[in-house]
């Protein structure tokens, strides 16, 4: 929903003051060098707009390699940003606006924007050089290239510079601050407060004032510029959104999930000990949680992987709330560890935030391709609780549920984030903590008969002693033990009886029952996700519902056991669809447990899917044709490595 006129660089001289045109939801996506600041732009504009009562939903890109070389296309980094006046579920499928700080930006995020889309460029970059590097022969803010965009060329460099000028500030701190100048801008346009960024950007630099200063300047100037410029036609207004009544804020996947870890170490009365080691993109998780010592939070940065879990291993058997955090590649370097959670039975959360593998893959990019991991990526039979949650602020309630779990039925439980979901932020309505349910961690006391392997008839969970506790000494360990009394069996039915016992405690974890979003109740297609995939699905789901076609969506939370109902709720569609961002990881485990032909949709691409695509999906499996899409995907990947083959480079 940006500007709808068409052609290059503006020229307009108009000294009316601009047309003010109201719009339910616009996309923005800032995109730059990865030294340009866009990451902490993008965060100021959400932040103006949640201060503002927007609804809002955000997506970060950050470039694979750390070190990129400056101007390049690996090197670009971006943040897509959705605001509206409605409830609703994603970032946007493409943006209305796009803020490209140099060639690259523009080349490597042109294709998103829909034709009448605004193009806002940092014209001062467009040098013969920084052309060169991204393959243009010629200027394209001179050649027409972009007549089928709205083109806003503006020296936002040059205005910077001067701007804090008279401060005295150096060219390298005034090239740096002109992130502050294209946000003042944009907060113009779209009428956002700038006071909160001000004041975020001088309690950033309060030890340095005069960097504070610059970037002050440098945001006020972009604000008196649209003020003051002839260039813009047009501002646009998206009004407060309806939300439930209570008091929000703005949060991250991986906060989140740190204040969900908090709140459960409370609501559990334990202390909490986070072994990690740092990993993208779960390396937040471990940088949130430090601060909060104060609720008695201990956290440990592991040389490695195996020090990490192992670290939290040990804390579970000392009675705290043992955690760690990492992503696919450590969730691997983890596994026996936390098979030894499982044979002695220790409450212990494992955070996986996915990323796009093997091996070291793409590291900054998002996919869902670990649930096979997380399931069966153990020696033995080695079962966990599995869980993922379906946005960035669902991540509170399912570390909670994660917790609960893991205190009630001593077990180890993954919880299956990803990178969309960590990196991503959106409102969050501030639970009342008086109204959370206490998680009980029960203890075995020196006074009452004890074996390490008696059960809990209701959840099967084994007696827990801390150790140390006078008259509750006991043993328990990696080998196989006695059910009750817990001394190293190696007899056979023994072995088996403790294989099932241990299947069956997982088996037997309560879950809410799957709730199906179905409004009329007689759809012929259920579409069936988890985890991130529940914007891009309930959001084409609606655009569908309001073209007429009947949709029903449900979304998994709880993946290991499943919903009690599942089977009855796949058997009540005549078509099933999961698409997913892997290639067909849960679709494999429905069809094997339930024998029902659930189509599979995927993606691997290290994005999320857009609502559009699964629009996409939704028409061709009511029209017969689903089958071709993943044919399609195949023959694109035979034809990339015939061409490959042949001693021709190809990108696909």
């Amino acid at each position: 929903m940006g500007p709808s006129d068409n052609g290059a660089r503006s020229e307009s001289h108009t000294t009316a003051a601009p047309e003010r045109r109201k719009l339910e939801q616009v996309v923005i996506r800032f995109a730059g060098d990865s030294g340009d600041g866009m990451q902490l732009t993008g965060d100021r504009f959400t932040s103006e707009a949640a201060v503002f009562g927007n609804d809002l939903a955000t997506q970060p890109n950050y470039p694979a390699e750390i070190r990129a070389p400056a101007g390049t296309l690996p090197g670009v980094s971006s943040f897509q940003i959705q605001i509206a006046d409605y409830d609703i579920l994603t970032a946007g499928d493409r943006p209305d606006v796009l803020v490209a700080m140099n060639p690259a930006a523009l080349k490597a995020n042109l294709g998103d924007l829909p034709r009448g889309g605004l193009v806002i460029v940092n014209s001062d970059e467009f040098t013969k050089r920084n052309l060169a590097k991204v393959g243009y022969e010629a200027d394209p803010l001179e050649s027409g290239e972009l007549s089928d965009y709205v083109v806003q060329a503006v020296p936002m460099t040059t205005l910077t510079l001067g701007a804090v000028e008279p401060i005295g500030a150096s060219k390298k701190d005034g090239q740096r601050a002109k992130n502050m100048f294209a946000l003042g801008l944009l907060s113009w346009m779209y009428g956002r407060p700038i006071q909160t960024s001000e004041n975020f950007i001088r309690e950033k630099f309060a030890g340095k004032p005069d960097i504070a200063e610059t970037n002050v300047l440098a945001l006020k100037a972009g604000w008196n510029y649209g003020e003051t410029t002839e260039a813009f036609a047009t501002t646009y207004e998206v009004s407060r959104a309806v939300l439930p009544a209570g008091e929000y804020r703005q949060i991250s996947g991986n906060t989140a999930m740190a204040y969900g870890i908090v709140a459960a170490g409370q609501l559990a009365d334990i202390p909490v000990v986070l072994g990690s080691y740092p990993i993208t993109p779960a390396s937040d998780i471990l940088h949130e949680l430090s601060k909060h010592k104060n609720f008695n939070v201990i956290t440990f940065q592991a040389e490695d992987e195996i020090g990490g879990v192992c670290a939290a291993l040990g804390a579970a058997y000392g009675g705290a709330l043992g955690v760690t955090s990492t992503s696919g590649p450590g969730l691997s370097l983890k596994a026996e560890a936390i098979g030894l959670g499982v044979m002695t039975e220790l409450p212990m959360l494992i955070i996986d935030v996915q990323r796009a593998g093997p091996s070291t893959g793409m590291p900054t990019k998002t996919e869902q391709a670990d649930l096979m991991q997380a399931m069966y990526g153990r020696n033995g039979e080695s079962p966990v609780a599995v869980l993922a949650p379906c946005s960035p602020s669902d991540c509170f309630e399912t570390a909670i549920e994660a917790v609960r779990i893991a205190v009630s039925y001593h077990t180890p439980v993954i919880v299956l984030s990803d990178g969309a979901i960590a990196n991503g932020s959106e409102p969050w309505r501030i639970p009342d903590v008086d109204a959370l349910e206490p998680i009980e961690h029960t203890f075995a006391k020196p006074d009452e008969p004890f074996q390490p392997y008696a059960r809990d008839p209701e959840t099967l969970a084994r007696q827990f002693a801390i150790p140390g506790t006078p008259g509750l000494e006991h043993r328990i360990g990696g080998l196989e033990c006695a059910n009750g009394s817990g001394n190293i069996s190696y007899d056979p039915a023994n072995h088996e009886l403790m294989v099932r016992l241990r299947e069956a405690k997982i088996d037997g974890i309560r879950v809410p029952d799957l709730e199906v979003d179905d409004p009329t109740g007689d759809a012929e297609l259920l579409l069936i996700g988890w985890g991130s995939t529940y914007g891009p699905i309930g959001e084409a789901c609606r655009r569908a519902r309001r073209n007429g076609i009947k949709v029903a969506h449900a979304h998994l939370r709880h993946l290991r056991p499943f919903p009690a109902n599942l089977g009855e709720v796949l058997r009540r569609y005549p078509q099933v669809v999961a698409p997913e961002m892997n290639m067909g990881q849960l679709a494999l485990l429905l069809r094997g447990k339930y024998l029902v032909d659930v189509q599979s949709v995927t993606k691997v691409q290290g994005v999320s899917f857009l609502a559009d695509e699964v629009g996409r999906v939704i028409r061709a499996a009511l029209g017969g044709t689903l089958a071709e899409i993943e044919q399609d995907k195949t023959m694109v990947a035979r034809l990339a490595a015939a061409t490959v083959g042949s001693g021709v480079g190809a990108e696909v």
